[in-house]
């Protein structure tokens, strides 16, 4: 029989949520199931982003995609089988000043991006300036006009005005964290982002081989979140460019992609009538 599913997060690993307390919980499980050894899972999309930039994902395929790949601040994941309890992401916690015009934020230590760069304040800082110096950036964070880094692991948040849902903000895709290495100049100031600058992420997943409908990614063996048995479940997702919603659906019901989003009205119609194919959404 085959498995066929309608969503990623519940087998690869990523639940996208708010802020995370001050302690990130970090107790192990009884046999937690090691990392990888499921395969690949093949994801149909309308299209492929041309550019892996989180910033200039704005529609949802190309955010499916990048996700994997860079991580915001803000995150809320577990285990890719429900065994852990939720742990935050690269941020563990988000405190607001009385007035909410300033947010404190404490970074996970010993984080590296895949290119061996360590994740820290200062790596924050420079997405913080292309953010702040970039239209779509401001858009994203209108009321932001500084942050800086009492700390190597803590950087604040100052906004012109009273912010009472930041955790939310902070937990854009669009706000993947991104190596210094990948921008140009690395200071973040009206930068550039390097689509030839390899492992720029954080994330479980680094890219694989690229084409024009076809995307690789690959299980990333360093990622932070393995040790704390997180998963990922999957030795990595193929995305691939199927742009109208009966083609979608027809790769996954033939079996040829694991998960087709979105569908149309017809093809979700037609997915609950099958006992092999479960909708999630609608």
């Amino acid at each position: 029989m085959r498995l066929r599913a309608a969503i990623l997060a519940a087998l690869a690993l990523i639940a996208l949520g708010g802020c995370g307390g001050d302690d990130d919980g970090e107790q192990r499980t009884s046999q937690p199931p090691p990392a990888g050894g499921n395969g690949t899972l093949t994801y149909a999309l309308p299209s492929l982003p041309a550019s892996l930039d989180p910033l200039a994902a704005k529609a949802r395929d190309a955010q499916t995609v990048t996700r994997q790949v860079y991580e915001p601040l803000i995150a809320e994941l577990t285990g890719p089988y429900g065994q852990t309890e939720a742990r935050p992401g690269l941020a563990l916690s988000a405190r607001p000043s009385p007035n909410r015009t300033t947010w404190t934020v404490s970074l996970r230590q010993g984080v590296r991006f895949q290119d061996g760069t360590p994740f820290n304040a200062a790596a924050v800082l420079a997405n913080s300036r292309r953010w702040q110096s970039d239209p779509r950036g401001r858009v994203l964070l209108p009321d932001l006009f500084a942050v800086d880094a009492p700390r190597p692991d803590e950087v604040r948040f100052l906004l012109n005005t009273p912010v009472r849902d930041l955790p939310r903000l902070l937990a854009s895709p669009r706000l993947g964290i991104v190596s210094p290495g990948a921008l140009e100049p690395q200071s973040g100031q009206r930068a550039d982002f390097l689509p030839e600058a390899r492992g720029s992420g954080t994330g479980a997943f680094q890219l694989g081989t690229q084409g024009s409908a076809r995307l690789e990614l690959a299980r990333f063996a360093g990622w932070w979140g393995s040790s704390l048995d997180l998963g990922p479940a999957l030795d990595g997702v193929t995305f691939v460019a199927a742009p109208l919603p009966d083609q979608r659906f027809r790769m996954l019901a033939e079996g040829t992609v694991q998960v087709a989003d979105p569908l149309d009205a017809a093809g979700l119609s037609a997915a609950e009538s099958d006992p092999l194919l479960n909708a999630v959404g609608g």
